[in-house]
């Protein structure tokens, strides 16, 4: 790298015992004493090797030269620190690099850099024009740049928050093109701006001031100074957020792409070699590893033979444990398995649930993921706080994706299951569980909302916790003794209130509540002691605390009680219908329940080998009547709970069969199976969120029942439906048609949507004898 200082900088030399500032002579830096302090050819102080060699900050200061009516030059990286170096490409170097000569950022972040620094030009000629001034809030000319670079020694991507700073003269502008200034000038109507003006018209596109910044051409200026460019590894965090999204998904993970994803970003973020999953049922665990193989490794164990591992010790304390040597901790057969396969260190993130099959505690495991590594002490007390903020994605991906293999099958199949062990119990090769020739039935009530809802609540608790926060370090600034630190804490709370007052991001919930923890409640001893007030202040804050969750719960409480009154009322309405449906035609029904609850019905002769096509259409009819009876419970949803959340219901039309299979290594019980039907699989994942390809609005509205098809034939069928529907009082005569925009790989869908008239008082929905 180039071995001049950052001019300005000062420290404290231990010999000298008093400051230094190092000014540039040639090829040297030297004190104001003249004494030499670095050369290209001699040793740096061990301070600046810390600096240059082993900072993990991304530090480089570049010369900033333009010339009025010049020919443009490259602005010239004048220090850089080694990690800058690797991650860009740069490696060490003993002179000053053109910026232009790198390609260590993509087009657009390359784009997003040169806006960064035409802020930093924009904010001095400001300053020119009309005198010193924060013009340019630093919020916006710190605003921070997310690259994603690859560091060339250990050829992992890394994600850096990059931003740019200047000192408070750090930019000199020495001349002005006339046009440039007058221009200026012009964006006002008045006198001057204000910062609030320069503020306003920067966040606003197409205003005069941001096409100007978009033409600040360098030619048109003569500045000189330089600029700090410093930048964060965040690859952690993004890494994190990125998990979680694969995580939280509405569809499985467990035996997906998803799985091998979140599998490896797991192993990434921790430093892991390899990773296992433990499940639990009854009283039989089951070990699951090789988990980056297609075909995993399962070993099954009696709890008995868990008992005192380190995983039930990790589920019975509910934290993330580390095993920092299990050489020396391995008391168990599941354990000996591992260091087996080479583990030396373990990190154990258990997910718990109340189940009183597995004893009588009051918290049994549901499930363990773990992460191991070839080294000892290989995990630290870092990688235990941050795989807690995954604890709840994780376990409701575990729960999701194995539910199914945990639990009953359904009735109207289980005598293909049976007949299948008892084949296998004789000897006999496995052979394929097939249905064909089955209709499908699918149906969908949506919760339309939730996650708006749910962001309101997270907002609202948290306000209510910072300002109770902020309430106690105000008690502390009411006393006599003046405290810098408890202003600056003043400040940031206050900070961090406006912003929350404008909404919550994807991992406020994580982030805050573990801010509130170490930088505010870990000094509330300090705090009570130094003020009597202040201890009235904590008492309030304490006191308001939701014991279970360890933070303030109530908005989040109520929409939690929300949507779990919903899916209960949707589940328990579907619930009663499907004894008269069954009694219709014995039928194969998956019902998931997440922010609704969706529906899928396969009937045949396959599953019934009485079935026929009279039973078809009473089954297809009873459908619809069960939706309606759905969406008439949540009709009175806005009379119960004060919420914006409204149910959406849909169903599907499909004429054709289709065969389905059962597949030990996916999730579900059933997949179709063929390229024909996978069409309808398609459709099923992505019609709640289609729309009217004439006016871009949703196929599906709140208190509406939207039927899509394909066919003429369909619609005729369905068309009679609803005409008995609204004899039967449960619909409108109103039937609104049109064209679904095409999907994805799927077009020529129609829909018809009708009213779902509410229910009279003390009216009951009669259904099928059964």
């Amino acid at each position: 790298m180039a071995t001049e200082f950052l001019p300005g900088l000062e420290t404290t030399d231990q010999d000298l015992g008093e400051p230094i500032s190092p000014r540039i002579d040639g090829s040297v830096w030297v004190s104001p004493e003249g004494s030499p302090l670095l050369t290209t050819e001699g040793s740096a102080p061990a301070w600046f090797n810390l600096l240059q060699h082993h900072s993990q900050l991304v530090v480089a200061v570049v010369e900033v030269s333009t010339r009025l009516n010049g020919e443009p030059q490259a602005n010239r990286i004048v220090f850089a620190n080694d990690y800058f170096g690797r991650l860009t490409g740069l490696g060490p170097t003993a002179h000053p690099v053109p910026m232009q000569d790198l390609t260590w950022l993509t087009p657009s972040a390359s784009r997003m850099l040169r806006h960064r620094f035409r802020l930093h030009f924009l904010h001095a000629l400001l300053s020119r024009i009309y005198g010193p001034e924060t013009w340019i809030t630093p919020r916006l000319r710190h605003e921070p740049l997310m690259v994603s670079l690859t560091n060339s020694e250990t050829k992992q991507i890394r994600h850096i928050e990059l931003r740019l700073r200047t000192a408070e003269e750090g930019l000199q502008v020495l001349a002005m093109a006339p046009d440039l200034e007058a221009s200026l000038r012009d964006c006002w109507p008045d006198d001057g701006p204000t910062p609030a003006q320069v503020t306003t018209q920067l966040l606003t596109k197409g205003s005069p001031l941001n096409r100007l910044l978009n033409k600040l051409y360098p030619q048109r200026y003569t500045i000189q100074g330089q600029v700090l460019i410093e930048g964060t590894d965040v690859t952690e965090r993004e890494t994190s957020r990125t998990l979680i999204h694969l995580l939280v998904g509405r569809e499985s993970v467990v035996g997906t792409e998803q799985f091998s994803q979140a599998n490896t970003l797991m192993k990434q973020i921790f430093g892991a070699q390899d990773s296992f999953l433990l499940i639990a049922e009854n009283d039989r665990a089951q070990l699951w590893t090789a988990l980056d193989q297609a075909d995993w490794q399962n070993q099954t164990y009696t709890l008995g033979e868990l008992q005192g591992s380190s995983f039930l010790r990790a589920t019975e304390q509910g934290e993330v444990l580390t095993i920092p040597d299990l050489s020396l901790a391995c008391c168990t057969s599941g354990e000996r398995a591992l260091i087996a396969a080479g583990a030396r260190s373990l990190l154990l993130i258990p997910l718990v649930m109340r189940n009183p099959a597995l004893g009588q505690a009051s918290s049994q495991m549901f499930g363990l993921v773990g992460l191991t590594s070839t080294k000892p002490y290989a995990f630290n007390q870092s990688d235990c706080s941050l795989a807690t903020t995954l604890i709840p994605a994780l376990t409701a991906s575990m729960r999701h994706s194995v539910r199914d293999r945990f639990t009953n099958i359904h009735p109207s199949v289980r005598w293909r299951f049976e007949q299948e062990a008892e084949r296998l119990s004789l000897g006999l090769p496995p052979a394929p569980i097939v249905f064909e020739g089955v209709y499908p039935l699918y149906g969908i009530s949506d919760i339309r909302g939730s996650s708006d809802e749910r962001n309101h609540a997270i907002q609202a608790d948290l306000l209510a916790q910072f300002r109770l926060a902020l309430s106690v370090v105000e008690a502390v600034q009411s006393t006599a003794i003046h405290n810098a630190l408890v202003e600056q804490l003043w400040l940031d709370l206050q900070d961090r209130i406006a912003n929350l007052e404008q909404g919550v991001t994807v991992d406020a919930e994580v982030t805050l509540l573990r801010y509130l923890q170490t930088e505010v409640e870990a000094h509330f001893p300090y705090f009570a002691q130094a003020c009597p007030a202040a201890s009235e202040a904590i008492h309030r804050y304490q006191n308001a605390m939701d014991k279970e969750h360890g933070c303030i719960y109530q908005a989040r409480a109520i929409y939690d009680q929300t949507i779990s009154y919903i899916n209960n009322l949707l589940r328990e309405t579907w619930n009663q219908w499907q004894q008269s449906m069954q009694a219709i035609t014995p039928h194969y029904c998956d019902l998931e329940a997440t922010d609704g609850i969706d529906h899928m019905i396969y009937t045949g002769k396959a599953i019934d080998p009485k079935f026929t096509d009279f039973q078809l259409k009473a089954l297809r009819y009873e459908q619809l009547r069960a939706v309606c009876d759905c969406a008439r419970q949540g009709l009175s949803l806005k009379q119960k709970y004060n919420t914006d959340m409204v149910i959406t219901h849909l169903v599907l039309v499909q004429a054709v069969t289709v065969d389905i299979v059962h597949d030990e290594t996916t999730e579900r019980l059933f997949d179709v199976r063929g390229t024909r039907d996978t069409r309808y699989e398609i459709v099923k994942k992505r019609i709640d969120k289609a729309r009217d390809a004439a006016t871009q609005a949703r196929i599906t509205q709140p208190g509406m029942l939207t039927v899509v098809y394909s066919t003429s034939e369909e619609w005729e069928e369905y068309q009679q439906y609803l005409r008995y529907l609204h004899r039967e009082g449960l619909v409108g005569d109103a039937i609104e048609e049109g064209h679904v925009e095409p999907l994805q790989g799927v077009s020529g869908l129609k829909f018809a949507r009708v009213q779902v008239l509410p229910t009279e008082s003390g009216e009951v929905m009669p259904r099928a004898i059964s």
